[in-house]
């Protein structure tokens, strides 16, 4: 398979994952707690006490993500600082979440961690495919 082949079959899926970041920040930033505390009354909690930093720090992340996976199908460089940008805030906004929070202690490790270790890693690989792209002269 050619590098453009692959490098649009990639980007398309960065695109689609990134989407459902934007999505998944939509729905969070706008739902109602009161409901959510009905089914699950800890992340309940912990959504009702994040900072309004980290809210823009979660809206970084899946903004640069998704302009990251733009760029990339776009074949612009530009992708590489962009999927940084996203893999801090990850970092960041997971970090705050699972270290100051008591999700770990009230849902276990594999529970509370498992989903952001996947987005974690995702971003990472994201952010190192980009790079592959740039170093072969894939963008521009």
């Amino acid at each position: 398979m050619s590098t453009s082949r692959s490098l649009t079959i990639v980007g398309i899926i960065l695109l689609l994952w990134n989407l459902m970041g934007v999505m998944a920040f939509v729905m969070q930033y706008g739902m109602d707690l009161t409901d959510l505390a009905q089914t699950d009354p800890v992340t309940a909690r912990a959504f009702a006490a994040m900072p309004a930093w980290l809210w823009i720090v979660y809206g970084v992340a899946v903004a640069a993500g998704m302009a990251g996976a733009v760029a990339l199908l776009m074949r612009r460089a530009i992708c590489v600082p962009l999927f940084l940008v996203s893999l801090i805030a990850v970092l960041v906004q997971f970090g705050h979440t699972l270290g100051v929070t008591d999700l770990i202690a009230q849902k276990g490790l594999m529970v509370a961690a498992g989903f952001p270790a996947v987005i974690i890693l995702i971003a990472i690989v994201q952010l190192a495919y980009a790079r592959s792209m740039a170093t072969k002269g894939a963008l521009r």
